[in-house]
């Protein structure tokens, strides 16, 4: 068999080849999140035991090799920004039990891990009770600085909600991990440790796409976007369909 090395959004790891992962299928019950109703296609998906959740208000491409999203997706706009405040945190995490228990992240993973239940879709993105709950999947968390996801990762988060209470209709938002090499792990299942944290902003409206790229330390600071045609180049996921 065939083996390369090849950076994927999730890892650099040692995979097989074999087709692309289209997850058209798999999200059936959400599109509506996606651009276009379309999901990302993941170029080369082997070793990564994918699998696609939907949730009330964005969905999840998990790994089960990682225990983490390999990428998790919303559809914002000014009316749902509106109606989050009104709902208080939760703050109760669970671990997801439509995952199989080999493949998912468990409370003890992450208890003095010393790294914080990271969002990829924020709890401040959510428009009802329903979807305030359902953030605090840990299908919906990777391992993150602390003091990054209180402080430049939040800043991120802020600032996207400020373009889209501006944007004149939905704004599409695309969040997840990226590692390098061989990735730090925590807890009894090995949960993957990202080095980097992406979130991908894209409006239709005035077909502006930007990506926001930060390194998961205590010390990180947000620097200028990156492109979309980079971040496709780092992770070798296609996130919008037919972008120009």
């Amino acid at each position: 068999m065939l083996f390369k090395k090849l950076q994927l959004g999730l890892a650099v790891v040692i995979i097989s080849l074999g087709s692309a992962f289209a997850a058209d299928n798999d999200f059936g019950q959400c599109r509506e999140v996606f651009a276009h109703g379309t999901p990302p296609v993941m170029k080369h998906s082997d070793g990564l035991q994918p699998r696609a959740l939907c949730f009330s208000a964005f969905a999840v491409m998990h790994s089960g090799k990682s225990h983490t999203p390999i990428f998790v997706a919303e559809r914002l706009n000014n009316a749902v920004l509106l109606e989050a405040p009104k709902h208080q945190r939760t703050n109760k995490f669970y671990s997801d039990a439509r995952l199989p228990k080999a493949e998912r992240a468990e409370l003890d993973d992450y208890h003095g891990s010393g790294f914080d239940r990271g969002h990829m879709a924020p709890a401040g993105d959510m428009a009802t009770e329903e979807s305030m709950a359902q953030s605090f999947s840990l299908a919906n968390m990777v391992p993150q600085s602390s003091a990054n996801n209180r402080g430049a990762w939040g800043r991120i988060e802020k600032a996207t909600r400020k373009y889209v209470m501006r944007a004149s209709g939905d704004v599409y938002v695309i969040t997840g991990p990226v590692y390098d090499g061989t990735p730090p792990v925590i807890g009894p299942n090995r949960v993957w440790v990202p080095q980097h944290l992406f979130k991908l902003v894209y409006d239709p409206s005035n077909n502006r796409t930007w990506v926001n790229w930060l390194d998961n330390t205590d010390d990180a600071k947000p620097g200028a976007p990156i492109s979309y045609e980079e971040l496709v180049k780092r992770t070798g996921i296609e996130f919008l369909p037919r972008k120009t």
